[in-house]
Formats: structure tokens, sequence, C-alpha cells
């Protein structure tokens, strides 16, 4: 791993010594708040895409520029809620993701207006309220094709993308965030670690592009109650496959509530030689796909994971709303960020089970 200095010293410096000092407040989810602006087909156009053959709407990354007022609109509800760092809305804007749609020569344009809109929502409440810091987080989702997986049952050995593919896609999307000055990257929800490290190894040759760093952020997806990403790793697995890119974080997102997240929380928080984030749905959906869990519900098991000494940034995922960060910021003000541990060196090694040889 090259030795770069950071691009932006000033506002890195600035984020370091903020989660140094205190819990980090991240964002919640952004699909929760666009879907009760009750859109149409016509918000995902504008002049250029009036006459798309395809429909747009559930394009939610495309938003940042067809209607830029309501994404920097959510922006600036989770930084006055209290959130320290917001995610861009980028979460789908590779060639991969925005192929659904017949959209990939406007991956570039998009994730360009989505660090406009969050960059804007930053400035304004910086300005409101003097000496305070916004920081922006470019956020890197996963693509709905997988390295790891074979989409059909009767070919195992079949893949729908290559790793040149998956590696290309996010390279393009690190680049135009980068360049269009994010604090950090986020690689989020990770079900296939092999998808993730083809993010990291993109994101390592923008910065060899670019001659700098940011930090990186990596959150990985349980999925279910066998403490197991969708593609069979366990945590410490899952973390052992990722520790070389030294990342800022690491942590949990998505799929499981707060509640059920603790014992991987846990687990992260006793291996990681890094910062630990958290930022779990609102619980689990309902028969409606809605998500139960109120402000004070996710708040009470935010608090608990900080007093336990688990965490060192919190926020919330699917189902969540400025409310809840709100109650987790309250929640969790005046408790003591983790302290990282200190760990023997040994061989760490993973399969879907880890191996550590001392």
């Amino acid at each position: 791993m090259a030795s770069l200095l950071p691009l932006y010293p000033e506002r890195d410096a600035a984020f370091r010594a903020l989660i140094a000092e205190r819990i980090v407040i991240l964002d919640g989810a952004m699909g929760s708040l666009i879907q009760a602006f009750n859109l149409t087909e016509k918000d995902f156009r504008n002049k250029d895409l009036a006459a798309h053959g395809h429909d747009l709407k559930g394009n939610n990354d495309l938003l940042s520029i067809t209607r830029p007022d309501i994404i920097e609109e959510i922006h600036h509800r989770y930084f006055q809620a209290g959130a320290d760092l917001v995610e861009t809305n980028t979460f789908s804007a590779t060639a991969i993701g925005q192929a659904d749609y017949h959209l990939e020569s406007k991956v570039t344009d998009i994730n360009l207006a989505a660090v406009a809109c969050a960059r804007r929502a930053a400035s304004e409440v910086e300005s409101e309220s003097p000496g305070r810091r916004c920081f922006v987080a470019g956020a890197i989702g996963p693509l709905n094709r997988t390295l790891s997986m074979s989409p059909d049952v009767n070919r195992p050995d079949y893949r729908a993308v290559t790793w040149s593919q998956v590696v290309a896609a996010y390279t393009e999307q690190v680049r135009a965030l980068v360049s269009a000055g994010v604090d950090v990257l986020l690689v989020e929800t990770i079900f296939d670690t092999l998808n993730s490290k083809a993010a990291l190894f993109a994101i390592e040759g923008v910065f060899e592009e670019v001659g700098g760093r940011l930090p990186v952020m990596i959150s990985v997806t349980i999925t279910d109650a066998s403490g197991r990403t969708l593609s069979g790793q366990t945590t410490e697995a899952f973390y052992n496959s990722i520790r070389h890119a030294k990342p800022f974080s690491v942590g949990i997102n998505c799929a499981l509530g707060g509640r059920a997240m603790r014992p991987y929380i846990e687990e992260l928080s006793r291996i990681a030689t890094c910062y630990v984030s958290c930022y779990p749905n609102a619980g689990l959906p309902n028969a409606f796909g809605g998500y139960d869990e109120t402000p004070e519900d996710m708040a009470k098991i935010m608090r608990d994971f900080a007093a336990s000494g688990l965490v060192n940034l919190v926020g919330g995922c699917c189902g969540s709303t400025p409310d809840h960060i709100a109650a987790i910021a309250a929640a969790v003000r005046g408790l003591p960020t983790r302290r990282l541990p200190s760990t023997e060196t040994s061989m760490r090694l993973s399969g879907l089970e880890p191996l550590s040889v001392s």
C-alpha cells in the first residue's frame, strides 16, 4: 500500500480529532425519506432525460441531478438532527447498478451531483452554527451481481460479472467521489466479500492516481441469525479478509436490527484495531415491509453499545429517520468513544471461518 498523504489535510485532521474525542454520529436512511415525498416518474427526469426510453422512477441516485432540492433537504435534516457525517446519495451509482435504467453514461454526473448536494448542506449547517464541522462520506454500495456466487443454481461455476468489470465500475464511481471532494469513502452494506475487495482495490488505484488518500470506512451486513454474510463468512473471517486495506473503521449495518447485532458488534470491537461503526435498521421489516422500532427503541440499544465501550460511530440504516438520529445522538452524548485495543501480532487467515496462527 503506497504511503500517500491525506488529500485534504485540514479536514482529515478535524475528522480524526472528532472521533478521538467522542462518538461520531452518522446519518440515517435516505430511501425512507425519499418515499415520503410521493415522487412520480416526472421527478426522475429533467430536460436531458425527457425522452429517455426506460422508466426511471425508483432510481433514487438520479434525484441528485433531477431533484437536488430534495436530496439537499434530507442531508440538511440529518445534520440538524445531530449527524456529524452524512452519506452521499450514491448507493447504486455505478455502471453496473445504473444498467438497470440504461444510464451507465450518467454515472460520473450522478456522483458529482450527489457530492455537491451533501457539501451544500454541510456548508449551510456550518454557517448556521459557527465552529461546527460537518463531514461527507462517499457512499459505495453493493452491486446486484456477485463475484462469489452464481445466479444460476444449475451452474455453480457461472458468474454474471468478472473481477475486471467490478473493479472498473467501482473505479469510475470512486474517481468521481474523490474528485468532487468527499471527506471519507464508505464501502457499505457488504454481503459479498469479494465484491468489497474489488471496491477496495479500485479505491487504492484511484488514490495512487490522485497522489493522496482519504479515510476508508467499511461496513458489512450480517444477513441472519447464523452470524454470516450472504457469501458465507463469519464476522471475524470477514475482518481478516479486509484488514490488509488498513480501514479507518469497520462495522455492521443494515439487515439486522440493533438488538440482534449485539454479538457481532462485540466480536468486531474485540478484534478490530481500527474504529468500529454500527448503523442498524430500525428493527426487522414487518409484514408490510416497514420498520417498527421507534427513535427511543433505537436510542436505547445504541446507548447500551456505547456504554459498553463497543462503538466509535453510530447511526441508522433502513427505516431510520432524522428523529431516530436525534434520539441516538442524545442517548450517546457524553459517553466515551471506544478505545482501540492492542492485539498480539499473528498470522490471521480467512475462508468462511477465521484462522489465527500465533
